[in-house]
């Protein structure tokens, strides 16, 4: 008996030439919302919900393998060619090692605030803290949001992360991700893009002027990887930079787009 195939959750907007939106770590397409929307005018926009976050399907199992399958099923699924690809953080990985592994399903690539390289484990903290809530103790949003607020004092991070508290049935407070497998899984989310793979496409990496996700030493293997590459800063902004200058990161996108 064949097994059916899961399905990313996704939101798609406009028309035209497929663009397809990764999210990262504990985040959602819908995070992408209003830039999906400004970039809908031109194209047509999939702001997409990966494995285990968001209102995709949870699965014990997570990696980037497993993630850039999902992608390319969920292409196959809506017949997509020409494909313009924008990960940010965990999901410029996906796209990333996607385009490596089916070059012919892109046309342009683009990569926010994330190199090819490894990244030490870094997420210990906000797991511990997500972990530490009980829904049963903590069942109401103001309950969630005082106990979180106790160790994550930064408030967009602390804003971005409840918007994963939902109502999963009357009375019953739960995450949109899988906090059990992205706990389990963590150390996969710094994981390198493989060696020796490459894509030949054209490819924007954006940076955030006060990130340091992007250095100058990641410059020669970002080139190995992808020789038709160029790397733009995006000024006044750090990781969050698609959130903190939306503005010139539009423009920057729509820039080497046209």
């Amino acid at each position: 008996m064949k097994l059916k195939m899961k399905l990313l959750h996704s939101t798609i907007l406009g028309s035209g030439q497929p663009f397809i939106i990764l999210h990262g770590y504990f985040g959602m397409g819908d995070n992408w919302k209003s830039l999906g929307t400004k970039f809908s005018k031109n194209f047509e926009v999939h702001l997409i919900d990966q494995r285990n976050h968001g209102r995709s399907f949870h699965d014990e199992d997570f990696d980037y393998e497993l993630m850039v399958e999902d992608l390319y099923n969920y292409i196959q699924h809506y017949h997509l060619k020409f494909t313009i690809l924008l990960g940010h953080s965990m999901g410029g990985k996906v796209a990333m090692q996607f385009a490596v592994t089916y070059p012919e399903l892109v046309d342009k690539l683009i990569v926010a605030d994330i190199s090819p390289r490894f990244y030490k484990p870094h997420h210990e903290g906000i797991l511990a803290v997500l972990n530490a809530v009980n829904f049963s103790l903590h069942n109401t949003r103001k309950k969630v949001e005082d106990l979180v607020r106790i160790y994550i004092k930064e408030e967009n991070i602390l804003q971005f992360l409840l918007k994963n508290v939902y109502w999963k049935s009357k009375g019953e407070l739960a995450f949109r991700f899988n906090l059990q497998s992205l706990t389990q899984h963590n150390s996969e989310v710094g994981a390198a893009l493989p060696s020796f793979t490459h894509f030949e496409g054209e490819t924007l990496f954006l940076k955030g002027e006060n990130s340091n996700y992007i250095t100058e030493d990641d410059k020669p293997l970002i080139e190995v990887h992808f020789p038709n590459s160029k790397i733009v800063s995006v000024k006044n902004a750090g990781h969050w930079l698609h959130a903190e200058n939306p503005t010139q990161f539009y423009e920057e996108v729509i820039s080497f787009l046209t």
